[in-house]
């Protein structure tokens, strides 16, 4: 893979996420986000699935673990507009990369309550794990070097590619 180039396709990546999602769906299911390509993706999913209520949106920034360092990033704050008690909650994120966002977001996430299961559902795997993280759905699993960045980006029309940064 060259810098600055990417053979993944987003949206048949998209397809097959949707699919699997699907399959995990209960009555009591709940989509969250994590801010910003996991927002994005279940938000779409929300509507391509013809799921009542609106999806939650969740931000890692008030747990995460370099937050000394970061401090508060202008990105969107988290909104779940629904009661997480009891509720089958499936979190979408775009890149699992070192699951410490996702560690911190489900710190977030019990901060509004105690949901009876959490499902990880992520679009790409790209592995260099710090934390045991593993997701219960992925749409693609890559390698890339540590020098390089992969992240969703969607256009004015709301379809999905990827950026990659080096």
């Amino acid at each position: 893979m060259n810098p600055g180039t990417l053979s993944l396709d987003a949206e048949a990546l998209y397809t097959q996420l949707k699919t699997r999602v699907q399959t995990l769906l209960t009555p009591q299911t709940r989509l969250v986000g994590v801010i910003s390509g996991g927002a994005w993706l279940a938000e779409r999913l929300q509507k391509d699935l013809n799921l009542s209520g609106e999806a939650g949106a969740i931000s890692s920034a008030m747990h995460r673990d370099d937050f000394a360092q970061r401090g508060l990033s202008n990105s969107r704050q988290t909104k779940i507009p629904f009661d997480v008690n009891n509720a089958d909650i499936i979190l979408l994120d775009d890149v699992l990369y070192t699951g410490r966002t996702l560690r911190a977001v489900i710190n977030e996430l019990f901060d509004f309550g105690r949901p009876a299961k959490v499902q990880l559902a992520v679009l790409v795997d790209r592995g260099g794990r710090e934390l045991p993280v593993q997701a219960d759905v992925t749409a693609a699993t890559i390698t890339l070097p540590k020098t390089q960045s992969l992240a969703l980006a969607r256009d004015p029309t709301g379809r999905f590619h990827f950026s990659l940064e080096t």
